[in-house]
């Protein structure tokens, strides 16, 4: 289980992060929501490590393997497929199996293209696969369907699914898209201003939110799933 103690993040004498406990039972995905600043970026980078809380503890990482996808990923000037076989790191079947991958997500046409050419959108598909080649315990995606068109969107949810399915992994995603938390959440966390204000049973939370800032945010948008 991972847990969160008073961890405290700030830029200067401005707080953007604080929770005073929070768990993450393992094999459970949750979805975080909330407005810009309201601290989902923040809290994903502090599981990632790629961001030292000021202050608090967290406990339960130690000896995981942790993937990890930012919002805006990384690519380099070779090919597609290279970019992802990347992450195998010289295993015998790398190629094929980023081959898999890159079919997984739809970019099985632009295998051999230049990765640093792709656009915003591809970039993402490429960056996906390139996180689910590999088996991680803890899988930590920040917004991994933001720059997606809607076909590739239930693609990448499809195989997020599927990859859940079959590692068993504890899944934390960020998402503008309360609906896409719902579609891909078993508890969904809902921020504001970089506190936790209400987390429970997706379907519960989105049908029957109990705090009157997690009612006026969902408000604003439909629940199709």
């Amino acid at each position: 289980m991972i847990v969160l103690r008073d961890v405290v993040q700030q830029f200067g004498s401005r707080v953007v992060l604080e929770i005073p406990e929070l768990q993450f039972v393992p094999g459970r995905c949750y979805g975080l929501i909330g407005e810009n600043g309201s601290g989902k970026t923040t809290l994903i980078r502090i599981l990632a490590g790629t961001s030292k809380p000021a202050s608090g503890t967290i406990e339960g990482l130690n000896g995981k393997e942790v993937g990890y996808l930012p919002q805006s990923p990384y690519a380099f000037s070779f090919s597609v497929l290279a970019n992802v076989a990347l992450a195998l790191d010289g295993h015998a079947d790398a190629k094929e199996i980023a081959k898999n991958a890159l079919i997984a997500v739809g970019m099985e046409s632009l295998m051999d293209a230049r990765g640093d050419r792709l656009s915003g959108g591809e970039a993402q598909r490429m960056a996906l696969a390139r996180v689910l080649v590999r088996e991680y315990d803890v899988l930590l995606l920040d917004e991994p369907t933001s720059s997606t068109d809607v076909r590739s969107m239930d693609l990448i949810e499809l195989t997020l699914k599927e990859y859940v399915q079959k590692t068993q992994c504890t899944l934390i995603f960020s998402t503008h898209s309360p609906a896409q938390a719902l579609r891909l959440g078993d508890e969904v966390l809902y921020l504001e201003k970089g506190k936790l204000v209400e987390q429970g049973d997706a379907e519960a939370l989105f049908k029957s939110p109990k705090d009157e800032r997690t009612r006026a945010f969902l408000r604003h948008w439909s629940l199709n799933a």
